[in-house]
């Protein structure tokens, strides 16, 4: 049932089950094309932005990779159930439950962030 919990670490990590209809940490509205469009739209320009650092670049590939198969899974999940599962909950850390979608596209942001401030350096 949605809001359930079960306890993976007490004190630290619970798997909660929510039906998020909404976008990135509640926002964007719930409609699902919006939401399904709007992703699309971000990975085109993330395409476009880093593009040519993926050819050079692994750690770039595996960014986006991890942004493309995290937005897919989203993507997955809304066509399928109109609103995406979210499950994993730092209760202690966090205020909000995501998923592995989720993770991966943060982590994926954030390596795209690294490797530009890496690339400005060398420049």
């Amino acid at each position: 049932m949605p809001g359930e919990s079960r306890f993976v670490s007490p004190h630290l990590l619970r798997w909660t089950y929510e039906q998020n209809q909404h976008g990135a940490f509640g926002l964007f509205g719930s409609s699902p094309v919006m939401l399904i469009g709007l992703a699309v739209v971000v990975l085109l320009v993330f395409w476009f932005s880093f593009r040519d650092q993926a050819e050079r670049s692994l750690l770039v590939r595996i960014a986006f990779g991890m942004i493309l198969g995290g937005a897919m899974g989203n993507i997955i999940d809304r066509l399928h159930l109109r609103y995406v599962v979210d499950f994993i909950d730092f209760y202690r850390i966090w205020p909000n439950i995501f998923n592995v979608a989720d993770a991966c596209i943060t982590i994926g942001v954030i390596l795209l962030i690294l490797s530009s401030l890496a690339t400005r350096r060398r420049a």
